[in-house]
């Protein structure tokens, strides 16, 4: 169950452990393009394909995030026969969308499951790949214009996508998916939180990673991007009309401290997911909504060295929670009562 502690292993693995090598991820070949080389600001690359500006870079450095945290995902439901998604779909869909696909390896991954189905990843910026499956196309698009895919999906997923969308915006998407699935057609989709905690209080309240929520949610909140959509994400999805809600919440661990092997194996590429993703991941919020005035570059920096310190003590047990939740388009004359609470799944 997500809410039982983590057990703590009594040896004390430091971050370049070999729990911890360098080369926990694959190679990423970078793509070079004219139209699409995107926005530099405070050194990061940010796409420029929809006029409102995005949080996240588009850079190499945040695809190698991306990758780690797709492994932290297939680790923690490595137990499960498929570990990429929940949602029943059967042994034959034949048309499955990724929004917000990032490298595209969920996607891809999902179109060698199913060499029947056709898988579309979708997002704001090409992905550094150079081969994919035959059935597998990765397009360059914003979701929250028109929609111009013909056939309904089976399957509609998305993860990782904090700060993505305004208040608004998040409805019109859920809407927009309501649509465009199929009659009894799953929609999936798995958020991490920024909440930094750890059961035995071994994090101090005062450090640098203690803080990291708080100063991530208000900074959020003054640009009008929710950072803290993990806790929303059923009540988002059922506003839609979505029935037959499922929700699965787990702890990742970050860091190789836990006694369990794959809750360790797990915190060893989340820190890794950590260490890379932690600059893209505020440098615009606070370069932009920083408080009590936008921070400069040179502050984010300091402020991430000291998150790398604390994320590399081994005498922290740090994680933030997960959440996964997978419901389903109605069939229609099907009968729809009133809000009913998820299904919580072990």
């Amino acid at each position: 169950m997500a809410d039982q502690p983590i057990a703590v292993d009594p040896d004390l693995y430091a971050a370049d452990s070999t729990y911890n090598p360098d080369d926990w991820q694959s190679e990423t070949t970078s793509i070079g393009s004219s139209i699409y080389r995107g926005l530099m600001d405070n050194g990061r690359r940010y796409q420029s394909l929809r006029n409102k500006e995005y949080i996240l870079p588009s850079d190499e450095q945040m695809f190698e995030t991306y990758e780690a945290g797709h492994l932290v995902d297939l680790i923690m439901d490595s137990h499960r026969d498929n570990p990429l998604f929940r949602s029943p779909v059967g042994d034959d869909p034949q048309h499955i969308l990724d929004i917000g696909t990032g490298k595209g390896t969920w996607a891809i991954d999902v179109a060698d499951m199913f060499p029947g189905a056709t898988v579309r990843g979708v997002d704001l910026f090409p992905p550094p790949v150079t081969w994919m499956p035959p059935n597998c196309v990765i397009e360059v698009d914003d979701v929250l214009q028109e929609w111009t895919w013909r056939e309904p999906f089976d399957l509609i997923h998305m993860r990782n996508m904090i700060g993505a969308f305004d208040f608004k915006e998040w409805d019109r998407l859920y809407r927009e998916c309501y649509d465009k699935l199929r009659p009894g057609g799953w929609i999936e989709q798995l958020e991490v939180g920024p909440f930094v905690r750890s059961d035995d209080g071994s994090l101090p309240p005062d450090s640098a990673l203690a803080s990291w929520a708080t100063i991530v949610q208000q900074c959020g909140e003054r640009a009008g991007r929710p950072c803290d959509i993990v806790n929303s994400l059923p009540t988002s999805i059922r506003k839609a009309g979505f029935v037959d809600v499922h929700e699965k919440t787990y702890k990742w661990p970050i860091g190789p401290w836990p006694k369990d092997q794959k809750y360790k194996e797990a915190g060893t590429v989340n820190i890794q997911h950590w260490l890379s993703g932690m600059e893209g991941w505020c440098m615009w919020l606070l370069t932009k909504y920083g408080s009590p005035e936008p921070w400069t570059k040179d502050e984010v920096h300091v402020y991430v060295a000291n998150l790398r310190k604390d994320l590399k003590n081994p005498h922290y047990h740090p994680y933030h929670k997960a959440r996964r939740v997978w419901a389903r388009k109605p069939m229609p004359g099907e009968v729809v009562g009133g809000p009913s609470p998820s299904s919580i799944i072990s």
